[in-house]
Order: C-alpha cells, then sequence, then structure tokens
C-alpha cells in the first residue's frame, strides 16, 4: 500500500481536486483496449488498496470491482478510471455516517436495483447494482 501511496503522491494527485462521482458517466472499458500499457505492480498495488477500502466505504464497491477485472493487463483507460476514483475519495475523506439515539425510530430501510442487460463489453454479461438506504442515508451499494 505504501508504493502506490508514494508513487500517487509524487504524481501530483496529492493536490488534484475532487471529484463528486466514483466513476464517470456511462464509463465502458475492455480489457482489449488498445490504449497504451501501465505499470501492472503499481495498478495491483492501488486495487488492493482500493479492495481493502471498500470494506469501511461500500459506495465504491461497484467501480472497484469493475477496474479490478483489468489488473492482468492494465493499460492507460483503466489507469484513468482508477484515478478518477481516488480523486473522488479524496473529496469523500471527511464524510461518514453517524447513528444518533434518536434517530431509531425514524428510520426507514429502502432498496433500490437496476440492470444493465450485456453490457460487459468483453462478455456480453448482464450486470445488476443495488443501492441501500437507510434513512436518507446510503450505506451499501454493489453489483
Amino acid at each position: 500500500m505504501i508504493l502506490w501511496a508514494n508513487k500517487w503522491y509524487r504524481s501530483g494527485m496529492a493536490e488534484c481536486k475532487p471529484y463528486v462521482t466514483p466513476i464517470e458517466e456511462r464509463l465502458k472499458m475492455t480489457k482489449a483496449s488498445t490504449a497504451a500499457k501501465v505499470d501492472t505492480t503499481l495498478y495491483r498495488s492501488v486495487g488492493g488498496g482500493l479492495r481493502y477500502l471498500v470494506h469501511t466505504r461500500p459506495n465504491i464497491a461497484f467501480i472497484v470491482g469493475y477496474v479490478s477485472r483489468f489488473m492482468e493487463n492494465p493499460k492507460e483507460d483503466h489507469w484513468a478510471a482508477v484515478k478518477w476514483l481516488l480523486r473522488y475519495i479524496k473529496g469523500m475523506v471527511d464524510q461518514g455516517i453517524v447513528f444518533s439515539k434518536t434517530d431509531g425510530s425514524r428510520l426507514q430501510l429502502t432498496i433500490f436495483s437496476d440492470a444493465d442487460m450485456a453490457g460487459d463489453i468483453d462478455g456480453r454479461r448482464s450486470t445488476s447494482s443495488v443501492l441501500v438506504f437507510l434513512g436518507r442515508l446510503q450505506f451499501h451499494g454493489c453489483r
């Protein structure tokens, strides 16, 4: 984790402006990308750190799973998606969920589901997502 953190800091990402979404809208990536290759060790290191971070920030689970598909042979466009996610995380560092004792009687569980039939470019598989809200707070999102 320290390897990617040091390279991330030296690459200028520490001073970047944060994004408000974890992924670019309608982003489609493929393993057959013709973009230039990137450092596989760095990509895997960042991906591993992001997979660990999903435990405390489930709202990034979908995109972390998506970029993890390309760990075998990462390209520039895959790396751009990872950097987008890192910029989103930078803007979310001070945010979290706090439950108070008075909220218990007013909380309502709401679940939304969506699917993209044959949306995976490589395998033409269907993908789906689930968002779970407790009251007004999203506390789970997964694919």
